[in-house]
């Protein structure tokens, strides 16, 4: 018996791992209807008594602006165009400042957030960081790094029922993502911390000063030319009959 259950465990995770990493190469070229997060706040809202309707328009990665790409990666990931999914110097120091107490430090690298965002859902346990590392290492085995700054873009929450650039430029400042000025697009890059409790339209003095810090560091960074690092390349063992990531 013991045995029998084993071997069907095995095949569930087998069929788990397949399905799941052919979920992640078809998302490679479609745009995901929904997220996962999405598809939470729903159901929170339900249950709460207080409905939300969910906006969100998806914009190509020529559509989005490079001021806000430049934003989020100097205020969430600055070592986005360099490591393969895990920021481990981070991961080290924010374990460190945890085990002193206090308030909770993360470091979750912008393909981390894609993961858990996009398949998974809030909360914390070892079952969804088990999922979420999974989902990190299909995200950038078989995506390139201008896919999973695209999904970001389109997929992050900026506000009660607000998901991606578009719907947030149009939320908070009333325009389209492809017309935001630099303190716009560093503002909406400043609240992404907690963006339920900060407004980048209408921004207090702490994201005001995160904000400005968020454009110094775009500056350091390079600016856009620092998105010429991520440009989309095809992995050495990428079939020749499958199109390039």
């Amino acid at each position: 018996m013991i045995l029998k259950l084993a071997r069907r465990a095995l095949k569930l995770l087998l069929w788990f791992a397949l399905g799941s990493a052919l979920l992640v190469l078809l998302l490679r070229w479609l745009p995901p209807p929904f997220t996962g997060l999405m598809v939470e706040r729903k159901i929170d809202s339900w249950t709460s008594g207080q409905p939300i309707d969910l906006q969100r328009s998806w914009q190509p990665w020529e559509t989005l602006p490079d001021n806000l790409k430049m934003a989020v990666i100097a205020g969430e990931d600055q070592k986005f165009a360099n490591h393969w999914g895990f920021d481990v110097a981070a991961i080290k120091a924010a374990f460190e400042h945890n085990q002193q107490g206090g308030s909770i430090r993360g470091a979750s690298t912008l393909s981390q957030q894609v993961a858990k965002n996009l398949f998974l859902w809030s909360g914390r346990s070892w079952l969804r960081k088990g999922l979420e590392v999974w989902f990190t290492g299909l995200i950038e085995l078989l995506w390139s790094k201008e896919r999973i700054l695209e999904v970001y873009l389109n997929s992050v929450e900026w506000g009660e029922g607000i998901f991606g650039a578009e719907a947030a430029a149009k939320h908070h400042f009333g325009i389209g993502a492809a017309y935001l000025n630099n303190q716009q697009a560093s503002q909406l890059a400043a609240v992404l911390p907690n963006p339920i409790r900060w407004s980048a339209g209408k921004p207090d003095a702490y994201i005001q000063r995160r904000a400005s810090w968020i454009r110094q560091q775009v500056r350091q960074l390079g600016g856009s030319h620092y998105l010429n690092q991520i440009k989309s390349e095809a992995p050495d063992w990428w079939p020749q009959w499958l199109p390039k990531p």
